[in-house]
């Protein structure tokens, strides 16, 4: 398993947290998602995870993935 970390911008509260966790689990792969409120954090945990489908999701909960 490998840890893929990026940072999501927009988020304000809990619930913002908590969309973005539960659209992320969703992706194939996935088998963790860890995310911190004060940093705009994501860590991905799982294999064969896609940054694209990554990006997706975090679009999906209504955020945005900052530019690497």
């Amino acid at each position: 398993m490998s840890v893929k970390t990026y940072t999501v911008t927009g988020m304000t509260c809990g619930h913002c947290v908590s969309s973005v966790k539960e659209e992320v689990g969703e992706v194939a792969g996935v088998a963790g998602v860890d995310v911190d409120l004060a940093t705009g954090r994501l860590d991905v945990t799982g294999d064969g995870v896609s940054d694209d489908a990554v990006r997706q999701a975090v679009e999906e909960a209504g955020y945005k993935i900052a530019a690497t």
